[in-house]
């Protein structure tokens, strides 16, 4: 007997067995009585014990065989039903086989059909006992301000009334379902009414004494979510949110991921659909490196990256506590991956160097930057010493240490930059692109504004909205791209696996979001109304800002990819040494903290900047008065 049998032979396998037992014993006689009408002759009367134990001994085997002894009456589902009616003709022919063979043609064979209709009976009906019997016991009490209203119909709304109805703990009372789909109207899901549309909620709350509404709509559009929670806002009750699809996709329990409405679920975008496969090739076994590794996009790649099994992960940062509890959740969360917290600069080209002696890395994510446009555009030479003699640092290392790839977090304000972030992002571009003197494969990956990144603007809302206003914004006009943090971080993983070095990847961010709109639906989202509860107050644009942003240069060229999101482009960039010759000379120039002359040298390194009036004197007149030239509208711009 082997241990795991030995395990499975406790009180609730004994229970089960004798169950089952009773129920075929109890189909068996009801078949005998019901074909004889309850008055079996003296001359069949003999067959009873032999189909008794007949019947036991096969059945229970065959139901063994299906697992019906271990399967829960709580869950017990249609699937469960047809597995238990496959079970049970399997027992009944086998028995069958075995009663010829035993008691021959005289057995009679309508007590053969009739066992195994009133077998599948019983037994389907014992399974159905025991799930409404537990249901009804670990029913959730009602409570005051417990009543809900399940907005959506879908798998996604059954999925959570199951859960709802399985976890008492959570104290929720279902109403009744609300969908938009006239097709649902008034029909029962699992017990539960379809009461009306969105337009019909607040009749309906007012019927049903609903104080909540939870939306179970994961693949609800932008402009869908917000009707929704304009219908609940009118209806004036509390509203909230399941899981997104992806979670539900993964198999995570959607109750357990009920939440607030967030922005991000009004700027619904489409799951990105990844390969794994080609994604896994690259990843697993191999030891991955992330500078700037506790930031929002740097942390994000160590947890997406964690899910394909690497030797090993590298995370190197500047910022101590975010990377003490970046090294803890890692820990907790991936404990069968090593994870090696580093604390060092990427201006530092001998801790880099050190690092990577000692890991060896396969792989680097290049996310450390400066990234604030206004703090930067105050602090030119710290910007460039940081995001382009940093990028510098790290290729160098990489080579010097046999990395095979190299992936640049990239921007799309690199693209025909306005501010001095964006001018050393696009150098740190034309650094990947610049031939190489090794085999590391070099590659970027240009994406938008990112919802939830430190310093993004959905946190500085949410403060004055709590403050009571006004939010500020500096134009209106003003729009942006924006992805969620694990959208783009599953793009960039995608991209690098597609590269083959030289090239530049752009995320596909769908299309540009004005501020105005973003503020106008966090302030709904509050409860309240735009320029009445909450003003919008406009303060004019900050130095290096553009009105909205671009995703490739006139002279990049593209090249399809298999991935419908992500768009790859070949540049050009200078050779290896001219580049090395100009970031020579950038470094003196910000070391003899001469502005004028660095920002001349950056200036020639991409001339497609356009840099704020304050910075125009630094460079040659002609220069200049180019730069002086107007700027598109933002139809004319191209996607």
């Amino acid at each position: 007997m082997t241990p795991a049998f030995k395990l499975a032979i406790g009180p609730a396998f004994v229970f089960s067995v004798l169950g089952e037992a009773g129920m075929v014993i109890a189909a068996g006689l009801s078949a005998f009585l019901l074909r004889f009408e309850f008055d079996i002759p003296p001359y069949y009367l003999r067959y009873l014990p032999l189909a008794l134990g007949c019947w036991v001994v096969v059945k229970l085997t065959v139901f063994h065989f299906y697992d019906l002894d271990r399967s829960s009456y709580r869950f017990f589902s249609a699937d469960d039903a047809l597995r238990l009616a496959r079970a049970n003709a399997v027992g009944s022919v086998l028995s069958t086989v075995l009663l010829y063979l035993v008691a021959g043609s005289s057995f009679p064979r309508a007590i053969l059909i009739l066992d195994l209709l009133l077998c599948s009976l019983i037994t389907g009906a014992v399974f159905l006992a025991g799930r409404l019997t537990l249901q009804c016991v670990s029913k959730s009490p009602d409570g005051p301000g417990r009543e809900i209203l399940i907005y959506g119909a879908g798998q996604a709304g059954v999925s959570l009334l199951a859960e709802l109805r399985a976890n008492r703990k959570l104290g929720y009372k279902v109403r009744g379902f609300i969908d938009d789909d006239p097709a649902l109207a008034g029909i029962w899901v699992r017990g539960i009414k379809v009461l009306g549309r969105g337009s019909e909620l607040k009749a309906v709350c007012a019927r049903t004494g609903a104080t909540e509404v939870l939306i179970a709509a994961p693949s609800a559009s932008g402009g869908k979510m917000l009707k929704i929670l304009q219908c609940c806002q009118h209806a004036q009750v509390r509203y909230r949110t399941v899981a997104a699809l992806g979670e539900i996709i993964e198999g995570k329990a959607i109750a357990s991921q009920i939440r607030e409405v967030d922005v991000q679920d009004l700027l619904y975008r489409s799951p990105v659909h990844l390969d794994h496969f080609l994604i896994r090739e690259r990843m697993e076994g191999k030891v991955v490196m992330i500078t700037g590794a506790a930031g929002s996009i740097g942390s994000e790649l160590c947890r997406q990256i964690a899910r394909f099994q690497p030797a090993a992960l590298i995370a190197f940062e500047t910022a101590e506590t975010p990377l003490f509890h970046l090294d803890r959740e890692m820990r907790a969360q991936f404990p069968e991956v090593p994870f090696f917290a580093e604390i060092g600069s990427i201006q530092n080209p001998r801790r880099l160097a050190s690092v990577m002696e000692t890991h060896r890395p396969d792989v680097i994510y290049h996310a450390a930057a400066y990234k604030h446009v206004p703090l930067m555009e105050a602090s030119l030479l710290d910007a460039i010493e940081n995001n382009v003699f940093g990028t510098y640092n790290v290729i160098t290392a990489a080579e010097d240490c046999g990395v095979g790839e190299f992936v640049l977090i990239s921007s799309d304000k690199a693209v025909r930059p306005s501010s001095i972030m964006g001018a050393t992002k696009r150098l740190c571009e034309l650094l990947v692109l610049s031939h190489p003197r090794s085999n590391t494969r070099r590659m970027a990956v240009r994406f938008g504004n990112v919802l939830g990144s430190n310093g993004s603007v959905i946190p500085l809302f949410k403060q004055q909205i709590a403050a009571g206003g006004p939010v500020t914004i500096t134009h209106p006009d003003m729009r942006r791209y924006f992805m969620t943090i694990p959208e783009a971080t599953q793009l960039v993983l995608q991209a690098s696996a597609m590269g083959d070095g030289g090239e530049i990847f752009v995320l596909d961010m769908g299309e540009q979001v004005r501020i105005v709109d973003l503020a106008q639906k966090l302030i709904q989202l509050s409860g309240l109304v735009p320029d009445v509860d909450i003003k919008i107050v406009y303060t004019g644009t900050r130095p290096g800002e553009k009105l909205y942003e671009e995703l490739s240069l006139d002279d990049e060229v593209y090249l399809p990819t298999e991935h419908p999101k992500i768009k790859r482009f070949a540049g050009n960039g200078l050779t290896a040494s001219s580049m090395q010759n100009q970031i020579r000379k950038l470094m003196k120039l910000c070391q003899a903290g001469d502005e004028a002359g660095a920002m001349r040298v950056l200036i020639e390194l991409v001339p497609e900047y356009r840099p704020a009036k304050r910075i125009l004197p630094f460079q040659p007149q002609e220069h200049a008065a180019k730069l002086l030239l107007p700027t598109p509208r933002p139809a004319e711009a191209r996607a």
